[in-house]
């Protein structure tokens, strides 16, 4: 490995460690804003973008335990489905 690489992986290590946790935790709060916005019709919140998310479904619907586990819900919001 040349020392360019070491370098580059030594400084991007240096400067983004500091910052893992709070990346994480911003990755996790706009997954769940999305998750919120793909299961918006069936929360029962008007979606104007409900024709381009209802294909997203059926990837949501595999994350949705975990989802509604951080939103401190008990069980799913969703009538019908039973996650848990």
């Amino acid at each position: 490995m040349s020392w360019f690489k070491r370098a580059d992986r030594g400084l991007r290590e240096f400067y983004a460690a500091p910052y893992r946790r709070v990346f994480a935790r911003a990755k996790r709060d706009e997954e769940d804003l999305f998750m919120m916005l793909v299961l918006s019709e069936a929360l029962g919140v008007p979606n104007p973008a409900s024709g381009a998310t209802l294909e997203l479904l059926p990837e949501m619907l595999d994350r949705m335990h975990d989802w509604h586990i951080r939103q401190g819900l008990d069980n799913s919001p969703i009538d019908g489905l039973s996650c848990c």
